[in-house]
């Protein structure tokens, strides 16, 4: 009896014994887990809230710029982008190493360069985009404020000069005939002052500084304006010079050079300071040129990014619309698009460039 006794008291000691590594074990564990990486460790499933590890590596993002003001200043304006896209698009889940910004040398070497994707992205106005939309993809149209002045007569931006910002913002701008300080630039806007009606001899007989033939608002716009009141073309004047930038075609105005330029509705407000401290004008650019011509409303100019980059996807897409339009709402990211007068971005589509569309057909039918 005494042996059998023995054994059972054995037995439950066993089992206690049992029962209390298999506590210790589990207990142990999670213990050992949770010190083994000095942080403490998440059950399967969940996450520390740190998502660095898993966002994706790019490399390089190369950002491309058409060269509607000075190279050098579009170049130096821009400077503080590369590291507000980068800090935004880690929020967006991607970590990029470097930012190349560059401004191409004519409207359509960047339209080629998103064709070709040796650029992801470029800020493009909406003649380009249409042109090159074989190999762009439009993500964002910019935004600007409306101006004061918003007619399809020319007389009434001069009898409402200076032309000022509005609260508004707007998707769209004009461009505009402007008339200089010349002998024929002051003759034509006489005329256009009596609100009499200029002809094709008129325009003709000036010398004349526009855009490359991809400008929405320093070509096409402005030949469709000339189709419709004369049924010619740019193509079709007798002294056209093609400048580089607006930039130029202010100073080729100022010098004499040029009795009338195209330009977007708002560009003498850019080259106020100019006219006078780096163009040698000693009146105002609103006292010394005038509105001859304003064409039909423009859609604004857009980001976009090239079809064959191969690391331009449709998550990337969505990832950098969200990036530019939160960059754009901070007062850094405003001083940086300002150089192009965009104050903000809304999401674009394909569809929204069908005026563009059709304005490049007629061109491509006038030239034949």
């Amino acid at each position: 009896m005494y042996v059998r006794v023995k054994n059972r008291l054995m037995f439950v000691a066993l089992w206690i014994l049992v029962i209390g590594m298999m506590a210790g074990c589990a207990s142990g564990g999670v213990g050992t887990t949770t010190e083994s990486n000095g942080a403490g460790t998440q059950p399967a499933g969940e996450t520390t809230g740190d998502t660095s590890s898993a966002n994706k590596e790019i490399p390089e993002l190369k950002v491309s710029f058409v060269p509607s003001k000075d190279p050098e200043q579009i170049v130096t304006a821009t400077e503080p982008l590369k590291e507000l896209l980068k800090k935004q698009l880690e929020t967006e889940g991607y970590t990029v190493g470097n930012v190349d910004i560059n401004v191409g040398t004519t409207y359509e070497a960047v339209g080629e360069a998103l064709s070709a994707g040796t650029t992801d992205i470029g800020f493009i106005p909406g003649g380009t985009y249409a042109l090159y939309d074989d190999g762009a993809d439009v993500i964002l149209t910019a935004t600007r404020a409306g101006l004061s002045n918003d007619s399809d007569a020319a007389k009434d931006w001069n009898d409402n000069k200076p032309t000022d910002p509005t609260s508004d913002q707007v998707t769209y701008y004009r461009s505009l005939f402007i008339a200089g300080p010349t002998e024929k630039g002051k003759e034509l806007a006489e005329k256009v002052n009596k609100g009499e009606q200029l002809t094709w001899e008129d325009l003709n007989s000036a010398n004349w500084a526009v855009m490359s033939s991809s400008s929405s608002a320093g070509y096409i716009y402005p030949t469709l304006w000339l189709q419709d009141n004369f049924q010619k073309s740019l193509t079709d004047l007798a002294h056209v010079t093609q400048s580089d930038s607006y930039g130029s075609s202010f100073a080729r105005m100022a010098s004499g050079q040029a009795d009338i330029i195209v330009a977007y509705a708002d560009a003498r407000r850019d080259y106020v300071d100019q006219w006078t401290k780096d163009f040698g004008r000693s009146g105002t650019i609103w006292d010394e040129t005038n509105v001859i011509g304003v064409t039909q409303p423009i859609y604004n100019d857009t980001i976009s990014v090239s079809k064959t980059s191969p690391i331009v996807d449709d998550a990337f897409k969505a990832a950098l619309q969200k990036a530019f339009i939160a960059i754009a709402q901070t007062p850094e990211g405003k001083e940086v698009i300002a150089v192009y007068t965009h104050e903000g971005y809304k999401e674009a589509k394909a569809a929204d460039y069908d005026g563009e569309r059709k304005a490049q057909e007629l061109l491509r039918n006038m030239k034949k």
